[in-house]
């Protein structure tokens, strides 16, 4: 139960860690490149924190009623818009994201984005935990180990985060720049991906043959596996939607004035 519950709640974790890591480089690595013009900072962190832990405890205590919504594909198709608005802010934040151009207003908006789009990505994988802690710390003889396993898997993805903030910010700046950006277009495709998943589960997308699989050289179940699916959306065997809508979502990213820019520069910093 100790190994089930390590694991399992560190699936939820580290997806989340990780994007708030991300997003936080890439402030960074804004202000070090224009330190007149960007100042994102961390002050929207905490908000993010409790506007996300507060949606969870909801969201994980509604579960029951809205999973039957939608003739009972609620769960699916409920996570599949979290997602898709998490896309879409995602997009917005880097668009309006122009170092030349900052505005209080302007970097206001997009502090707004980042917390709305970190307390989604908090409600949906924090309404995970609480469902399977509900579910399995009803029996006394699993509250040791289960909190054992969450306490470890907190731990190991907030170390993950970390060590991934601390060394991407210790690349050039330049190169912190283009290193997050193509690390948010992978995070967008790979919620575009899930978001195709749970539409096509609940019967809102159709049915695609598989586009790949390569489980034989690499499995999901692993831990390298797990590592890439929550930090580029790794997926041994995923179906023609998925692959399309993460290439397609990947790209809108990539296509934005911010990525070409940083692409473009040549200045060292």
């Amino acid at each position: 139960m100790f190994l089930d519950a390590l694991i399992l709640i560190l699936q939820e974790i580290i997806e989340a860690t990780l994007l708030i890591s991300v997003l936080l480089v890439l402030g960074a690595a804004l202000h070090r490149l224009w330190p007149n013009t960007v100042q994102l900072g961390m002050g929207w962190l905490p908000a993010a924190f409790g506007f996300g832990l507060a949606g969870a405890l909801v969201y994980g205590w509604m579960m029951p009623v809205t999973s039957a919504w939608f003739d009972y594909a609620g769960y699916e198709v409920l996570n599949a818009l979290m997602q898709t608005a998490m896309i879409v802010l995602l997009i917005l934040c880097v668009l309006m994201l122009d170092p030349l151009r900052a505005t209080p207003r302007w970097l206001g908006i997009v502090k707004a984005g980042m917390i709305a789009t970190v307390a989604l990505g908090i409600v949906r994988e924090g309404s995970e935990i609480i469902l399977y802690l509900n579910g399995v710390l009803g029996q006394g003889i699993n509250v040791t180990p289960v909190t054992l396993g969450g306490f470890m898997a907190a731990g190991i993805g907030c170390s993950g985060a970390l060590l991934l903030y601390y060394f991407l910010n210790a690349l050039p700046a330049l190169w912190t720049l283009r290193t997050a950006l193509v690390l948010l277009a992978l995070f967008t495709g790979n919620m575009a991906s899930q978001a195709a998943l749970l539409l096509t589960q609940a019967d809102w997308l159709p049915y695609t043959p598989e586009a790949w699989n390569s489980s034989v050289l690499l499995s999901e179940q692993g831990i390298a596996g797990q590592l890439l699916y929550a930090l580029i959306g790794y997926e041994a065997n995923p179906s023609v939607m998925q692959a399309g809508v993460y290439v397609a979502a990947a790209i809108v990213v990539a296509s934005t004035p911010l990525f070409r820019k940083a692409w473009i520069l040549k200045v060292a910093v």
